[in-house]
């Protein structure tokens, strides 16, 4: 199968390296969903079928939440690589993967746009500098943060409703029993 390569790709963006960037938000995630992850390392493939010589795996962050870019080592080594200028593609399965906040996601994509830096993903190849892509990529960096703030906030709502009906329970110091588990004992028995 050949693929097409985009005219947005140059010259210049296939003589620097593509940097295929994985990212699953929890440990249980990275144990439990290895299709996941084959998939974003099949991007290694893509790559290559795009031009690409040199091609580099950033799969430091598996395990680890974008909501915070702060605390994903992986994601800071690439943005000093994109800042340096030795990145003519970031690859992510899909780029909401990227991050989760909106000053992390800017912040990629300004350094991508003042680098010359393509971004894709399994599907697409965006040029940060036109501005179509920039308004595709500002829209689903916008629906990224806010599907997780609607997910926080269901989950908050949920231990509130939990709260209010005395059925939330948290995790109790060594030695002590829940009188939940006294009360529900007694009505089995």
């Amino acid at each position: 199968m050949t693929t097409m390569v985009p005219p947005k790709i140059t010259a210049d963006h296939l003589a620097r390296k593509a940097i295929v960037y994985l990212r699953q938000a929890t440990p249980k995630q990275v144990m439990h969903n290895k299709e996941s992850q084959r998939l974003q390392y099949a991007l290694v493939d893509r790559a290559r079928a795009l031009g690409w010589h040199q091609v580099e795996v950033i799969d430091d962050d598996l395990g680890h939440s974008a909501s915070d870019g702060t605390a994903r080592r992986g994601f800071q080594d690439l943005l000093a690589a994109v800042a340096l200028g030795d990145v003519g593609m970031v690859l992510s399965i899909e780029v909401s993967r990227l991050s989760r906040t909106e000053k992390d996601w800017c912040h990629l994509l300004e350094i991508c746009k003042v680098c010359g830096t393509l971004v894709g993903d399994a599907e697409h190849v965006y040029d940060v500098n036109v501005m179509d892509d920039q308004l595709i990529l500002g829209i689903k960096g916008t629906l990224s943060v806010v599907a997780l703030r609607v997910l926080t906030a269901r989950l908050w709502q949920g231990q509130e409703h939990k709260a209010q009906r005395g059925e939330l329970y948290k995790l109790i110091a060594p030695g002590y029993i829940c009188a939940c588990h006294i009360k529900h004992k007694a009505a089995v028995a």
